[in-house]
């Protein structure tokens, strides 16, 4: 018993590390979104049991970018993209080699675009696209190593009348997604600690003639148990997430203008209250390449708060 204790104080701070990136989350926003589908806490598993959390994503994109800098914006019809993600989860392992998890999103998104001819404002709230998982985390005794599988469904609206096919919160694709994870310390006391993450998203059935670009993230962050007292620990936290995405084909996509490669560094704090956690970070673009002219966030908020069961 002692030895599982040990081993969830130092996989916990981990398992709270976020993205960010997500997406990627499904969000068929090929114009600059963040990355959701790396360091979730769903994604690392420490031991049997449940844990569900809500978590909240805030993005607004208002720098048109064209390679690796920023452009006019006259080039670009849209002016801003801003975006409020909300995500209930939950994950649930049923021992220490298998679980599931599933992710239900809901996204509330403001398009500016000057598109019809004429400067516009479409508003739109939604169900997002649902995501199933596996987890097999056997791979070693402590449950360090784990691999992700399962499918991204066509739930999320992808026929709003103002929004363009890369913009609409769901991309009406079934994708396949495979991810794997590793965590670790980085001291003897367990109060360093580190972890690495990928997630491999691909789509194998598309509807309305739009085919959205397949997505590669993945994350890599360190964290160190700054304070505790009791059952309480406060734990500062620091990633750094790469994410490159495709072009979009077909039809209705804009192959010159969607695709990007991006890299992003989050610091990030989190509370430890025992079964409660709080976690929130700040994400920030070091490097980022477009395909044509695409609006960019300069900055990405996210906020966790998670449950164990």
């Amino acid at each position: 018993m002692s030895g599982f204790v040990s081993r969830l104080g130092r996989a916990v701070p981990l398992a709270l590390c976020l993205a960010v990136f997500t997406p990627a989350y499904a969000l068929a926003c090929a114009c600059g979104c963040t990355v959701f589908d790396v360091g979730t806490s769903s994604l690392m598993p420490a031991g049997p049991g449940g844990t569900a959390f809500l978590e909240y994503d805030w993005l607004d994109q208002t720098r048109n970018y064209s390679g690796t800098s920023r452009a006019p914006s006259a080039g670009n019809e849209d002016k801003r993209i801003n975006s409020n993600f909300f995500v209930a989860g939950a994950q649930y392992m049923f021992n220490e080699k298998w679980g599931v998890m599933a992710q239900f999103p809901f996204t509330s998104r403001r398009l500016e675009t000057t598109e019809p001819g004429s400067y516009s404002v479409f508003n739109h709230s939604s169900l997002g696209d649902i995501r199933l998982m596996g987890v097999y985390s056997g791979f070693a005794p402590d449950m360090s190593t784990g691999v992700t599988f399962g499918v991204k469904l066509p739930t999320g609206d992808h026929k709003f009348a103002g929004f363009d096919a890369d913009v609409q919160i769901g991309s009406g694709s079934t994708d396949v997604l495979l991810g794997l994870y590793h965590t670790g310390a980085l001291s003897v006391d367990g109060r360093w600690n580190y972890y690495a993450q990928a997630l491999w998203q691909h789509e194998i059935a598309t509807q309305n003639g739009y085919t959205p670009g397949s997505e590669l993230n993945g994350s890599v962050g360190a964290s160190y148990e700054l304070f505790r007292m009791g059952n309480v620990a406060i734990s500062p936290m620091l990633q750094m997430i790469v994410s490159r995405r495709g072009h979009d084909s077909g039809p209705a996509g804009e192959a010159d203008e969607t695709g990007y490669t991006r890299a992003l560094v989050a610091p990030g704090l989190q509370a430890d209250f025992g079964t409660w956690k709080l976690y929130g970070d700040v994400e920030l673009p070091v490097y980022q390449h477009v395909t044509g002219e695409q609006l960019i966030a300069p900055v990405a908020v996210k906020f966790i708060a998670s449950f164990a069961f």
